[in-house]
């Protein structure tokens, strides 16, 4: 029997916060982290495409951001799917091909982790499709070979992330909180921010509260961590300073700040009337702007 098509989200991996802690001899930052992943992000469909040896892994893009990856033989999407293939081939199966369809909603290059994500969602579909039956851990260590950020997109959720973000452990964030995410349309290399640190010796975050203490004193916690990135992004791309001003001004933000190294910016809130109004006025300023809950 044919396989049923297979679809995947892949949502945006927003860094509430973001430490760097220091630097190892490889050059990889260590970092302390809380990712969270809102109802914003990409989608992925994987159906079957033929079997044996030469049945075609393919990938098709569309979207809003399709025009602005990379070649699709470049694309981590393709590259994570022939990695499963091949894997799945060693152990001594062969599942065949798959036609791949990314629609690719968040902006690339943008600090969200949309391609990691995306990578994530093409293992989880695949997975599934191919009937491999790996777990969440098999999953974790495949995407560790395509990116330091594939392993938390694995399972989205909340996550604390140490290490270089292969140190994952499940955190919980009060309920009923909203996001809204805005991107000036400046593509900001990661590798050009991480050059433009000036220290990489930073402490690590306070304790989490507990979600049972609310939404305030998690927002109150929040605003007093930080993103270590954020001034070096700041000096790569100094167009993020508009989007951050208008957020952390926003009626009802509870706390603003840059995701990962930029230039996507986010505000907290604890209604969805304010955040998609957030949004609103980003888009009226001719910003990509999203809004959505956190789970």
């Amino acid at each position: 029997m044919t396989p049923a098509p297979i679809r995947e989200e892949a949502p945006a991996k927003v860094n509430l916060h973001l430490h760097v802690l220091g630097r190892r001899a490889d050059g990889m930052h260590l970092l302390d982290s809380l990712a969270v992943f809102p109802a914003i992000g990409d989608s992925l469909g994987a159906a079957p495409a033929g079997a044996g040896a030469d049945a075609p892994v393919a990938l098709a893009v569309e979207g809003p951001f399709a025009g602005a990856l990379p070649p699709a033989e470049d694309n981590l999407v393709l590259r994570a799917a022939r990695m499963l293939r091949a894997q799945a081939r060693a152990a001594g199966r062969d599942p065949g091909g798959a036609a791949l369809r990314l629609t690719k909603r968040l902006p690339p290059a943008s600090g969200v982790g949309g391609g990691s994500s995306d990578a994530a969602a093409a293992l989880r579909a695949l997975n599934a499709l191919w009937a491999l039956g790996l777990d969440d851990e098999a999953l974790r260590r495949l995407g560790a070979r395509l990116g330091a950020d594939v392993p938390v997109c694995i399972r989205p959720g909340a996550w604390l992330m140490r290490g270089v973000g292969e140190a994952l452990t499940p955190a919980r964030i009060p309920a009923g909180l909203w996001i809204a995410l805005v991107n000036p349309g400046v593509p900001v290399p990661t590798a050009a921010v991480f050059a433009a640190l000036e220290r990489r010796d930073g402490a690590p975050a306070a304790p989490l509260p507990p979600p049972e203490a609310g939404i305030g004193p998690f927002a109150q916690w929040l605003r007093a961590q930080r993103n270590d990135l954020q001034p070096a992004a700041l000096r790569v791309a100094p167009e993020i300073a508009a989007p951050l001003e208008m957020l952390a001004a926003a009626p009802g933000a509870l706390a603003a700040r840059m995701s990962g190294s930029g230039a996507t910016c986010f505000a907290l809130f604890d209604a969805p009337g304010p955040a998609r109004a957030a949004a609103a006025a980003a888009r009226a300023r001719g910003w990509w702007a999203e809004a959505g809950a956190l789970s």
